[in-house]
């Protein structure tokens, strides 16, 4: 199974959010136990640090955190292509239309987020991660 992840899964992790860190970090430990294809676009690793650094106020475990972020997951790069598609997508929100666009390149079967109803449109199904964790359980 590919994934792809959205910004929101990984800072659910790495700020430790209440409510939200345990099934994000069970979708991405699918990676470390090589039950799952994790990406992430490599527009959100600039997101994710900046939100991290305004957070922590230190720039070397933010940088630290990227780098075992990297350990788990692949980089999806964004092309030109994934530009152009966005910009005619019908979803809404542009980085999210980025998204979209990324992960049908990579062939992704789901974008896991929380936030499906910005993906509406999307052209690769978006999903929540407990409804993802309950349906790939399903799958095994």
């Amino acid at each position: 199974m590919r994934i792809l992840i959205d910004t929101n899964i990984v800072l659910d992790i790495l700020l430790r959010r209440t409510g939200f860190f345990d099934a994000s970090y069970d979708v991405l430990k699918l990676s470390s136990l090589d039950k799952a294809e994790v990406f992430i676009t490599a527009n959100a690793i600039t997101d994710i640090y900046y939100i991290l650094h305004r957070a922590t106020k230190d720039a070397g475990k933010s940088r630290e955190a990227i780098i075992q972020l990297l350990n788990l997951v692949d980089i999806a790069d964004a092309l030109a292509s994934d530009v152009m598609a966005a910009l005619s997508s019908k979803v809404t929100d542009f980085e999210d239309a980025l998204a979209g666009a990324i992960a049908k390149r990579i062939k992704a079967d789901c974008i896991v987020t929380r936030n499906t109803k910005d993906f509406a449109n999307s052209p690769v199904p978006a999903i929540d991660p407990k409804d993802f964790l309950a349906e790939f359980s399903n799958i095994e």
